[in-house]
């Protein structure tokens, strides 16, 4: 329908006038034809397609689950890293031992066992690494390179993951003893302080203690997960002659 312009009247086509009223009143109806019989035909239920529907229903189920899985992977995959690494570091360290030198545990490895740590009455031991990086400590602890030197005066602070190589933290008790072993075949005895909760930047490790001591270090709370700012640490000091586990 065309609109009509502002100044012209309205066209007769569009809107009758008084003169056509009669002529429409006047007509006779025009003749109907027989309307035909409508019949409702189902339609036929396709049953390929209905599957389809339902598997497509699934659908969002099945990708939450397959996320589920992997992340049950993700975090099974941790634990089994950290327990064959410790494995070939154990071969490493060996080696390291007869050639006064750390030894690289795998051909690619950027890091190697520079001492070991035992806690008899847990029955813990633990090869420690170098470099003090997270790519070591995914394989076991480290010695934090700021920290003092094993076997001198000051603190070597040793780190790992809380839900790995430090869980043992959890069960460490103020008396048990700890057995460092380094590469020149040494074995160094301390005995485990109480475990302190602390901020990651305030440790308050004296480097410069007068005599030996380690510290173990690793997040806090112990077995949880996600990052966060704060430490476990048990400071051990030094003991003299051929001491025996408490």
């Amino acid at each position: 329908m065309n609109a009509a312009s502002p100044s012209s009247p309205l066209s007769a086509p569009d809107f009758p006038g008084e003169g056509d009223r009669e002529a429409v009143e006047g007509a006779s109806p025009p003749e109907r034809s027989p309307s035909p019989t409508l019949r409702v035909v189902p339609l036929p239920c396709n049953r390929r397609g209905g599957k389809g529907f339902r598997a497509l229903a699934r659908l969002p189920f099945l990708i939450l689950a397959l996320a589920g899985l992997w992340l049950i992977g993700q975090g099974a995959a941790i634990p089994a890293k950290a327990w064959l690494a410790q494995i070939l570091l154990e071969r490493a360290f060996e080696r390291s031992l007869a050639a006064g030198a750390p030894a690289r545990p795998w051909p690619w490895a950027d890091t190697g066992p520079i001492a070991r740590v035992r806690v008899p009455r847990l029955g813990v031991s633990e090869i420690v690494l170098s470099g003090g990086s997270g790519q070591a400590m995914a394989f076991g602890p480290t010695l934090l390179p700021n920290s003092g030197t094993l076997g001198a005066r000051g603190t070597a602070v040793f780190a790992a993951h809380r839900d790995t190589h430090f869980a043992f933290l959890a069960r460490l008790r103020p008396g048990d003893l700890i057995l460092v072993d380094d590469l020149a075949g040494r074995t160094h005895a301390f005995r485990a302080g109480r475990g302190r909760v602390v901020r990651y930047d305030a440790f308050g490790v004296d480097r410069h203690a007068a005599r030996p001591s380690i510290a173990l270090a690793t997040c806090w709370p112990i077995g949880g997960s996600g990052r966060g700012p704060w430490r476990y640490v048990v400071r051990a000091e030094t003991v003299r002659g051929n001491p025996e586990p408490v």
